[in-house]
């Protein structure tokens, strides 16, 4: 829909709870285009027009010291079918709003939050205020915005304030018609090439790690599968200006139909999609992205992932060499193994905090100043963050940060490829099995009594507590921030309630299946009294063993 034709087109009523259900945590996630049965449009053009007027309002506000400076906002995209769609809306509600719109096109996320502190005028930066349009690993049919200022991702109150603020603006919509702003938009459009920048600086951290050699990584040949999202750019633009081979690299155009694999660095096709790769191709390493580059993973040159904990023993054991003694700040799903590998073999404090990447790395910029230092907030998804990286979770710069070590052992004179890596994360004790199960809360039964399914969650993690209190072969987690963590026959599992939805997660780790079943056991005699939630995947797992 053009900005002219938008503005005699008739908007239909939303209210405050259609806005606001729209929330992810700290992003805005909706359904952007039709066709999928059952999943009605709810990210429309006038809602996303009125989100983006929103965060202009709110940035205005927030910059007002800067006033009377025009204030800028960058719009990138990953390659989802409806991110140029989403794009113009975003356009017209900046631009409406009375500021300067700066196009990236194809970008990834992390280039967005560092498009706020670049400086370089030939680019427009830095900017006051970036939106990313992306819905991360989520089908083809969603979209969603992320915000960013120099401070960096806005949080779970900002992104409620601007729902807020977007009802009134849609409301407006309503009562005139879209506004015409085509010739506002039109004069105060730019268009750069900003990845280009990103990509340089990515090229010369590792130039930097490795002595000021313009090609550390010749002689590496190393694969990159970028799912068809935005993360095609590493192959050519990092990889190859740093001298690596990267021939067998795979699904780097973009496409939004994600016709290969979803990009997702914790899903198994994904990840066997690589591994196939780095064996096909001979490669010393491959890489992996999400669809928006806020995650990766790696794969070594004999088809070993180094993802998930593996990824974060790996990071924390090259950030700990960097910063002996530092905390590392997980969610909590991380295994007891990596606890024991990162206080024990690296001599570094494990803090295990929450799930949701920006609880993580909120809680490592919060240690800081109150005495515990920490470098690094790294979830098991992939998300990671380090204190030297402005605390954005990077999957390109993770991946830079394993291509430093790849390079200064390449220039100390030491081969071995991905051995290097491998080595480092010798004497990670990992588990025998590990499953997540998810227990769904009918939000409609009547044992919820007419309160909430979050009440009814936490009803369920105080009685398992109890019963966990009274049995002599469980042992609760002396720290914990989430749920009910529990260890018993060599193992643990954990119950929380999801970050956003009517479902606790349980999460089990033990030696065997066996071992995981009993621990299972317990989790279902404590859940049995609880009719609206759903225990049928927990019933299948105990009664199949």
């Amino acid at each position: 829909m053009s900005a002219a034709a938008s503005s005699t087109t008739a908007v239909p009523a939303l209210d405050k709870v259609d806005f606001l259900k729209l929330q992810n945590g700290s992003d805005i996630r909706g359904v952007a285009i039709g066709g999928v049965e059952g999943e009605p449009v709810s990210l429309t053009e006038p809602v996303t027009e009125a989100i983006a007027a929103a965060f202009a309002a709110w940035l205005l506000e927030k910059k007002k010291a800067d006033a009377p400076k025009r204030l800028k906002i960058s719009i990138g995209h990953d390659s989802r079918v409806s991110a140029q769609m989403l794009q113009d809306a975003v356009s017209r509600g900046i631009a409406g709003a009375g500021l300067d719109v700066v196009q990236y096109g194809l970008a990834s996320t992390p280039a967005m939050f560092n498009s706020t502190l670049t400086e370089d005028d030939a680019f427009f930066c830095p900017v006051d205020g970036a939106i990313m349009i992306t819905a991360s690993h989520l089908p083809y049919n969603r979209n969603g915005l992320k915000f960013f200022t120099n401070a960096g991702g806005l949080g779970k109150p900002d992104i409620k304030d601007i729902l807020e603020r977007a009802v009134h603006i849609y409301k407006k919509f309503m009562v005139e018609g879209l506004t015409n702003s085509e010739k506002q938009t039109s004069t105060s459009i730019k268009r750069v090439d900003y990845m280009s920048v990103y990509t340089s600086d990515l090229v010369k951290a590792v130039r930097r790690a490795a002595g000021d050699i313009e090609k550390p990584l010749e002689g590496f040949h190393i694969v990159v599968d970028a799912g068809n999202g935005a993360g095609g750019f590493f192959a050519a633009k990092v990889l190859e200006p740093l001298g690596a081979k990267t021939s067998g690299s795979q699904f780097l155009e973009p496409d939004g139909m994600f016709p290969n694999h979803i990009p997702n660095p914790e899903d198994k096709t994904a990840m066997k999609a690589i591994i196939q790769a780095v064996l096909d191709n001979k490669a010393d390493l491959g890489i992996i992205f999400d669809t928006d580059v806020d995650r990766s993973a790696a794969v070594d040159s004999t088809g070993c992932e180094l993802n998930r904990n593996r990824l974060i023993a790996l990071m924390s054991a090259i950030v700990l060499e960097e910063h002996p003694g530092t905390t590392i700040v997980t969610d909590s799903v991380t295994s007891d193994g990596l606890t024991t590998f990162i206080e024990k073999k690296l001599g570094g404090k494990h803090h295990r905090f929450k799930r949701g990447y920006k609880n993580v790395i909120d809680e490592a910029i919060r240690l800081n100043p109150i005495g515990e230092e920490s470098h690094l907030a790294i979830e098991t998804s992939g998300h990671g963050a380090l204190k030297e990286n402005h605390w954005l979770d990077d999957g390109a710069y993770l991946m830079v940060k394993l291509l430093n070590k790849l390079a200064s052992a390449r220039a100390a004179g030491r081969g071995g490829g991905s051995k290097v890596l491998t080595d480092l994360v010798d004497g990670l004790e990992e588990p025998g099995f590990a499953v997540e199960l998810r227990l769904k809360i009918d939000q409609n039964h009547s044992d919820l009594k007419g309160g909430s399914f979050r009440d009814y969650g936490e009803a369920v993690l105080k009685h398992l507590e109890n019963c966990v209190d009274s049995d002599p072969k469980l042992q609760k987690a002396p720290v914990n921030y989430e749920g009910v963590r529990v260890s018993g026959s060599g193992g643990w599992f954990l119950l929380r309630l999801s970050l956003h939805d009517p479902v606790l997660p349980l999460n089990f780790e033990a030696p065997s299946r066996e071992d995981a079943v009993k621990l299972g056991l317990a989790v279902a005699a404590a859940t049995k009294e609880f009719p609206a939630l759903d225990t049928s995947a927990l019933d299948k797992f105990v009664q199949a063993f």
